[in-house]
């Protein structure tokens, strides 16, 4: 297949792309190399897989839609893999127009593009941040996610919407994945996982927020590569047994879905500082704070749709991704 892979340079978006060469797809990749972090790590992943014969990468910002227009018409992409947006809850509360226009106005391109070069399946990129104000565990997609308490998840929760009228207008078949805390090597530095060990190393002292209390659904890049590859391969279909008077928000008449994409076993944030301190050999020194505006208390996903539509389920454990995670760093960084 040829696919387009947005977000080629990020951490899930080059995974993505070097699990798609592997097994002999032709990948076009893009990405804008914004600082949002150090463009130095972007530039590591992309170096993985930018020369194999299969690839070809372009500079380029979702949000120009003369730009992506033209890279549509020029190329017969069998499937799209979005992956690139704005990332990040706190960030969305200092510079919201970022968000806009990446996550909206970019995913709109996107959106136009798959349906005017009749794309045979869309993947995208939503978020556990969708489920918000919703305290009912584990979150099912089946469930309202209808009160996000950020402007990222809230434009995540659009892309959402925004896919399933494409999906009902222009039968483009459509999934989004909703990613739970992904973490492991060559991850974001403004993620968690970076801080902490960044910090711990350097006998410096970690700031964690609601003393603690959070839990997590933490999410081995791993696992997250396997399963959007997996849901990539078949296409979403309808649901015949879809009812306008009881209707499903995971499922449509139209060709539309929505999985959760998460290890389905949460973890204390302590609990996972205590793998990091095992990983590293040393103890944090730790700073217990107040809860953050934006953030969500616990993310649990209820994977069972994974289950049963693609006969998967992450299954690495937080130990062994945290000692894959902490041998990357100590590679990437010190030597």
């Amino acid at each position: 297949m040829i696919i387009l892979v947005t977000g080629s340079a990020g951490f899930i978006g080059s995974a993505v792309s070097i699990k798609l060469l592997d097994r002999g797809d032709t990948v076009i990749g893009i990405d804008n190399h914004n600082n949002y972090y150090d463009p130095a790590l972007k530039e590591a992943r992309l170096k993985r897989h930018i020369n194999h014969p299969n690839y070809t990468h372009i500079r380029m910002n979702l949000e120009n839609r003369d730009s992506i227009a033209k890279l549509f018409k020029e190329n017969n992409f069998d499937a799209v893999i979005n992956l690139a947006a704005q990332a990040g809850v706190r960030y969305s509360l200092e510079n919201p127009m970022s968000y806009i226009d990446s996550n909206l106005i970019g995913f709109t391109n996107i959106l136009e593009g798959c349906r005017h070069s009749d794309v045979g399946h869309l993947v995208y990129a939503s978020s556990s941040s969708v489920y918000g104000l919703n305290s009912q565990q584990p979150f099912s997609t089946h469930n309202s996610s209808d009160h996000p308490i950020s402007l990222y998840a809230a434009t995540k929760k659009a892309n959402e919407l925004m896919a399933h009228s494409y999906s009902h207008l222009y039968n483009l078949p459509t999934t989004g994945l909703r990613f739970f805390t992904v973490y492991g090597p060559y991850d974001r530095p403004d993620m968690a996982l970076q801080k902490f060990t960044s910090a711990i190393m350097n006998n410096e002292t970690i700031k964690i927020y609601n003393y603690g209390k959070h839990r997590r659904d933490f999410t081995y890049i791993d696992d997250v590569v396997t399963g959007v590859i997996k849901v990539l391969d078949r296409p979403a279909t309808s649901n015949k047994n879809w009812s306008n008077n009881n209707p499903d928000p995971a499922t449509s008449s139209a060709k539309y879905r929505i999985y959760n994409l998460g290890n389905n076993s949460p973890v204390e944030l302590m609990d996972y500082i205590k793998a990091l301190e095992s990983s590293l050999g040393k103890v944090a020194k730790k700073d217990l704070l107040p809860m953050q505006p934006g953030d969500v208390l616990d993310t649990f996903a209820d994977v069972d749709d994974l289950v049963k539509d693609f006969f998967f389920k992450p299954q690495v454990t937080i130990s062994q991704g945290i000692e894959n995670f902490v041998k990357w760093y100590s590679n990437y960084y010190h030597d």
